[in-house]
């Protein structure tokens, strides 16, 4: 058998480097081959990182080319909070709004456009995250149909979904998940892992031609003992992934078994917090509370570098991000192939 690259690799916060400065809840982050970073920013758009460490905030703008007057302009910005982003077919970048519950598209001089905000003749709900596979569909996860996001987070809410975009139109393809996170293919495209946060679990989507649903089942431990937010490959099979509020980057080898790789967890407040989710009262103060000192509350991981070995972390509250080299590459996005 094969040894695992991360068989005993553990990190301590003085092997962690920062990209970046001056950010705002960078939750979700692309890495390019030349060595670029592309990172949400509450400010309303992305901020790219170039190799050489400038960066620059591209701002969403209405796209003009349409006829639409300086007020709708305004407005179309109004409350917008990019969340989960991944590359289009052609270098532009797919933004997942949570607080516009619609997927965008914004070109790299940041004209955007609206995608979807709707299935069905019904508004989406709160988009979180969006992928883009090998045959250029297009999947989406809805973390829940209430406006008031907040209130989902309980142990007795399970109205989160997985939706695709393809030639056939956009449809949901599987619903019923405990607040829907960050999704992810694995190398041969036959499972689509899935992230209920409020589940504290990850479950898989075997995935046939036509982007039906063939099976359903738990990959890993039915509970994590954390809030997982985002997950991403490696290029042995583990899936490596965050504990958000708790600030742990932990792996599940192929076999399902959780491994910790980092902890910056604040033990104190994340008990407290845990005890009000078991008896569904979470209120903003448990949630605020917690954190480490690393980036708080770790949202999500993305590899990168040249040998994809850099592990960069995505954040809700921190301002820089921190990156440490893992042992083995990460496995390449459909962007980087």
């Amino acid at each position: 058998m094969t040894r695992n690259p991360i068989d005993g690799f553990t990190v301590s916060p003085e092997y962690i480097s920062y990209v970046g400065h001056d950010l705002q809840r960078p939750e979700c982050i692309l890495a390019e081959p030349d060595g670029s970073l592309w990172s949400a920013d509450a400010r309303g758009g992305v901020v790219h990182i170039r190799p050489d460490g400038t960066q620059e905030l591209i701002a969403q703008a209405l796209d003009t080319r349409f006829g639409a007057t300086a007020d709708e302009a305004t407005r179309f910005t109004e409350g917008t909070l990019p969340n989960g982003l991944a590359f289009d077919a052609d270098g532009s970048i797919l933004i997942s709004n949570f607080g516009f519950d619609r997927l965008e598209r914004m070109t790299r001089d940041g004209q955007t456009t609206v995608v979807l905000d709707e299935i069905d003749g019904e508004p989406i709900g709160k988009v979180n995250f969006v992928l883009r596979d090998s045959k250029s569909r297009i999947w989406l996860t809805i973390s829940t149909k209430i406006t008031n996001w907040m209130a989902a987070i309980s142990p007795n809410i399970a109205d989160g979904a997985v939706a695709v975009l393809d030639d056939n139109g956009a449809r949901i393809v599987a619903d019923g998940f405990m607040f829907t996170n960050e999704i992810r293919f694995d190398a041969a495209e036959e499972w689509l892992y899935v992230v209920e946060t409020t589940g504290r679990r990850i479950t898989r989507l075997r995935i046939g031609a036509d982007a039906q649903v063939l099976e359903r089942e738990l990959f890993g431990p039915a509970d994590t003992g954390g809030f997982i937010d985002g997950i991403a490959f490696d290029a042995h099979g583990n899936l490596w992934g965050t504990h958000v509020m708790s600030d742990r980057i932990f792996a599940l080898t192929p076999d399902g078994e959780f491994r910790v790789i980092l902890d910056d967890d604040n033990p104190g407040p994340s008990a407290a917090l845990m005890a009000a989710f078991k008896a569904d009262k979470v209120a903003p103060e448990h949630m605020l509370a917690c954190g480490g000192n690393i980036a708080p509350w770790f949202a999500s991981v993305t590899f990168g570098g040249k040998d994809l070995r850099n592990l960069y972390i995505g954040s809700l509250r921190g301002t820089r991000i921190p990156c440490f080299r893992s042992p083995v590459a990460g496995l390449p996005m459909v962007h980087w192939r």
